[in-house]
């Protein structure tokens, strides 16, 4: 298959100043990982690295080979690591340092800048910021000078039409973005690249035309919040999602511009949420995933007629403060990484026509819960032969979720 994975990759699982300082001597990912605890019956935490990944410290350059050789072997073509750059000032860096000063591991990757303020969000004090991310005109000028010389230039860097790939977290903070794209496109040139090839990170359901601030695509994010239906747990306040909805809303979805798709198996941060409410998805299974996947590998063969621009990206290689994560765990094992490894492209159309088929049968009808019920079961058996569409949050809720993303009144 010519659909290039690309896994999204955290490298905060080594201790820095700035967090030294902010949360405690030592301070990393894995700090409250290993705190997280159950918040209400059936709630899966903590999440375990599986024995042969453990609790690892990415300033061993062994980590980051180990781990790109199991994600190779599984199907991933690349990682797409964040980067953190706050006017000059780099964080997190000393992994990503390692590996384009050694060379190794022999990986494709690329970059996402992670371009918002540094703040105490993880114990819920979003306004005290560490590290202010402030741009100006100089600063981006300094940044892509940078990226040009010890970055983009890694023979292993991913590139599209020979244009260094370059994701950007928040275009929105940018007091004029289409300035400083313009700046960086100039700039790459002079460095000898034949372009930049700019894709922003949709954080929202709002539509906002890519080529409208001269950036080539945009990446959904995975989740795609706009595609949740958010209920609060009675029992501790968090926010809790059904997984399954949210995946075939995110199918469902469409957007009027060039945009690379996005799948994750979970999503859970609430061991980063101390003393705040943090968001849950339920009825997180392997059989959603994989269809979720296959089918939006099938989508991105559709949408690219260009070979290398059929990349979808998968949330998240180690998002383990997240509950969102491929590398493999105590309960899952290799199963994610498997699904990763067989993944057939699946044609979405049918799904497609075959949901807007069942719900137009509702429209002329009665809809009595029990004909609802009835229909949508049958659905969601002949999709995916599961029973996880039984459990959880009720199938009315599934069919609103359907209903609102096909525009049927």
């Amino acid at each position: 298959m010519s659909v290039k994975k690309v896994a999204i990759y955290l490298p905060q699982y080594h201790s820095i100043p700035e967090n030294d300082q902010a949360w405690g001597q030592g301070f990393t990912e894995w700090t409250n990982v290993k705190k997280a605890t159950p918040l209400f019956e059936g709630h899966y935490q903590p999440h375990v690295p599986h024995e042969s990944v453990g609790y690892y410290d990415l300033i061993d350059p062994d980590v980051l080979v180990k781990q790109a050789a199991l994600a190779k072997d599984n199907g991933i073509y690349g990682f797409a690591f964040y980067h953190y750059w706050f006017n000059g000032k780099l964080l997190l860096n000393d992994p990503l340092d390692e590996m384009l000063k050694s060379g190794k591991p022999d990986f494709p990757f690329c970059y996402i800048w992670a371009n918002e303020n540094w703040t105490r969000r993880w114990d819920g004090a979003d306004e005290e910021i560490i590290i202010k991310q402030d741009y100006s005109f100089e600063d981006d000028l300094q940044h892509i000078q940078f990226l040009c010389e010890n970055v983009f230039n890694d023979k292993r860097y991913i590139t599209i039409d020979e244009k260094p790939l370059f994701l950007v977290y928040r275009t929105a903070f940018f007091p004029d973005i289409k300035k400083a794209e313009s700046m960086w496109r100039a700039e790459a040139k002079k460095y000898g690249f034949k372009d930049l090839y700019l894709v922003r990170v949709e954080d929202s359901g709002k539509i906002i035309f890519p080529e409208d601030i001269g950036f080539d695509g945009a990446m959904e994010f995975a989740p795609d919040w706009s595609c949740t239906e958010q209920n609060k747990n009675k029992e501790d306040g968090s926010i809790v999602i059904d997984y399954p909805s949210t995946v075939f809303n995110m199918i469902l979805k469409k957007r009027p511009y060039k945009y690379f798709h996005c799948v994750f198996p979970g999503w859970d941060n609430t061991p980063r949420r101390v003393n705040s409410m943090g968001t849950v998805f339920l009825n997180t299974n392997l059989e959603d995933f994989k269809f979720f996947l296959e089918t939006q590998l099938g989508s991105t063969l559709r949408k690219f007629n260009n070979p290398e621009e059929q990349i979808l990206f998968i949330n998240a290689w180690n998002e383990w403060g997240e509950g969102c994560h491929i590398e493999p765990d105590e309960k899952n094992g290799f199963d994610y990484l498997l699904i990763c490894k067989n993944a057939i492209a699946n044609n979405m159309g049918r799904f497609e026509n075959f949901c807007i088929e069942e719900i137009n049968l509702l429209k002329g009808r009665n809809e009595d819960i029990n004909v609802k019920y009835e229909i949508q079961s049958r659905k969601y058996e002949h999709l995916l032969n599961t029973k996880a569409y039984k459990i959880g949050k009720s199938i009315v809720t599934k069919y609103r979720s359907f209903k609102s993303a096909l525009k049927i009144k």
